[in-house]
């Protein structure tokens, strides 16, 4: 088995610890959205299907504000990043998927990897001081805190949900289509 497939996406690890597969299928799911929205221009990325208002774009900053609020915000209980600070979320709660009609693909691009490479960093310290059974520094209201193990589920999840959007858009945009 290659550590690629056909589209550059990094294979997870098909007997790999916990903390390796958990990893290497949050980064496969990271590289699909990737492949998914690579080589379009800001038209395909605004492109919507059906009655449906979300797009390619709006998915990119969408995941972006995704990761730094589970990892930066959430589990290490940090500020957001200056690009989230200054949005009214009660106003506006969809600005993310919104606003992303008005950035160029290389700015939603950028956005998305830098956090995704924040949530990297974050994972990496964590594990490397305690592992996967460290509690996020947020609650819930009831007062039950996710573990990282759990955040990183739900990461993939989320992804893997997003993706399957992914796959209808790029196919309306230009009819590739993949799994």
């Amino acid at each position: 088995m290659s550590d690629t497939d056909e589209q550059g996406r990094p294979e997870p690890p098909p007997a790999g610890d916990e903390t390796a597969t958990l990893l290497g299928f949050l980064d496969f799911q990271r590289a699909t959205l990737a492949w998914k929205c690579g080589g379009l221009d800001a038209a395909g990325l605004r492109a919507t299907v059906g009655a449906s208002s979300m797009t390619l774009g709006g998915m990119l900053k969408h995941l972006a504000y995704v990761e730094d609020e589970w990892f930066t915000q959430r589990f290490r209980g940090e500020g957001m990043p200056s690009s989230w600070q200054e949005v009214d979320w009660r106003t506006d709660p969809d600005w993310d998927w919104r606003s992303a009609a008005d950035d160029s693909p290389e700015e939603l691009f950028a956005l998305w990897r830098e956090a995704a490479d924040r949530s990297r960093a974050v994972v990496g310290a964590a594990l490397s001081d305690g592992g996967l059974e460290q509690l996020a520094r947020w609650s819930w209201p009831d007062g039950q805190v996710p573990s990282l193990r759990w955040i990183l589920c739900h990461m993939i999840e989320e992804y893997a949900r997003h993706n399957g959007h992914a796959d209808l858009l790029r196919e309306a945009v230009d009819g590739q289509t993949g799994e």
